[in-house]
């Protein structure tokens, strides 16, 4: 379930509070170079690979709250929930039976009223009758009685059903927002990781500057076997020349209940660096930027046929540039991209011949507002691509749902309650 994958990555992040557990035997991480003490660089990937975590589980808390929202609303006398279709004829089978058991006793109470009144001069057919009118009705009354308990032990049988079901719904969302805040925390202490260790390291550190707009595009599908290929723009919106521009991205694929990062990797090009080269070691411009210009990287996703991932995350993380008197500043402009994966997965992959790396694709110079020198004017056709600010994440959405989902659960648990109440008191 989509909820127990995020629980797992929300672990596999949580690992980031200890850095050396982290590039040394956390899972997620088994890529990264065992060392006594991470760098600054090896924590720059670090941090990068928490807000795809972070992101992943901001996505998938929204679509549980949804999914649990619209289960507690079915959930409900009428509603189209098989339980509670269940639940919605029990109950009118228990007023029915109610009902047949009030129309038995009043019958038995005027069979017995009929055999009082009988005269003192009454014949023996007489007093037999009336006997036998009040035998039926007593008859007819335990037969009600028991199809009354039968149907009332149903009703309450489909209300702890419907309980169980609204309590289960409320736990995975529970779960979800869990994973969430977990993720949530190993991004934070990723962050004041990475900040201590660069300000050991330079003093102060880079500080930080609005100077950057960026967009994302490319496919949101990729097959087992393939790539995809994203353009990642960053845009000068500041007054001032940047001395160029650099950051770290990383992907990887959910493999049943843990991220997969064997098998899918991200490599980057750009018309000044046109051999593809791996994107989580860092990529650059290599070029000022003036303001108003842009700069594209293309960002190749690969995934292996050997993944068992039916979706994956690409993430661009936080971007540094140069400033014109030499100090160093970053801007929490990035870029977060879902994909699905798709064709036949788990089958072994083909060995090749190693040594030699695929040709890249060589950029051709950009025209102007593509790229280096151009403008920050259009950015292209978006086809799923989204935009991650490292720290803000689109949860009020969540939230709303999560409260209607509160107020859907108390208000159902409430009737059903009170039904159980009843029948416990009948």
């Amino acid at each position: 379930m989509k909820f127990r994958r995020i629980l797992a990555a929300a672990v596999a992040a949580a690992a980031l509070t200890a850095p050396v557990a982290v590039l040394s035997a956390a899972p997620a991480f088994a890529d990264a170079r065992q060392a006594a003490k991470p760098t600054v660089e090896e924590l720059r990937l670090a941090l990068t690979k928490a807000q795809a975590v972070y992101d992943a589980a901001v996505r998938n808390d929204a679509e549980v709250q949804k999914k649990v929202l619209a289960t507690l609303k079915s959930l409900t006398l009428g509603g189209d929930h098989p339980l509670a279709v269940v639940y919605t004829a029990a109950e009118k089978a228990a007023e029915t039976a109610a009902a047949a058991k009030t129309e038995a006793d009043a019958k038995l109470e005027k069979a017995r009223a009929d055999q009082d009144a009988l005269p003192e001069g009454a014949t023996p057919e007489q007093e037999d009758a009336a006997q036998k009118a009040v035998d039926d009705a007593q008859k007819a009354v335990d037969e009600a009685a028991a199809a009354k308990t039968e149907a009332d032990a149903k009703a309450r049988r489909a209300s702890d059903d419907m309980v169980d079901a609204q309590a289960a719904a409320a736990r995975e969302a529970s779960v979800a927002r869990s994973a969430k805040d977990d993720a949530r925390k190993a991004l934070d202490a990723a962050r004041k990781a990475l900040a201590d260790a660069e300000k050991a390291a330079g003093g102060t550190g880079c500080l930080r500057g609005d100077a950057l707009a960026a967009s994302l595009t490319g496919p949101d599908t990729i097959a087992a076997g393939g790539s995809g290929d994203y353009v990642f723009r960053l845009t000068n919106t500041s007054e001032r020349t940047l001395g160029g521009v650099s950051g770290i991205s990383t992907a990887f694929g959910w493999e049943r209940i843990e991220q997969d990062w064997r098998h899918v990797k991200v490599d980057w090009s750009s018309v000044n660096s046109p051999k593809w080269q791996p994107a989580d070691k860092g990529f650059a411009s290599g070029t000022a930027l003036k303001p108003g210009e842009s700069f594209d990287f293309r960002l190749k996703v690969s995934v292996g046929t050997a993944t068992e991932a039916d979706s994956g995350e690409l993430e661009i993380g936080v971007i540094r540039f140069t400033e014109e008197d030499g100090t160093c500043g970053y801007s929490t402009v990035g870029g977060h991209q879902h994909f699905t994966i798709t064709g036949k997965h788990g089958k072994p992959e083909q060995p090749g011949k190693p040594g030699k790396p695929e040709k890249p694709e060589q950029p051709g110079k950009p025209a102007p507002g593509e790229g280096t020198g151009g403008t920050g004017g259009s950015t292209g056709s978006a086809t799923g691509g989204g935009l991650a600010t490292t720290g803000s994440s689109d949860a009020t959405m969540p939230l709303a749902l999560a409260g209607g989902a509160a107020v859907v659960l108390g208000a159902g648990a409430m009737v059903l309650v009170r039904r159980r109440k009843a029948g416990a008191d009948a």
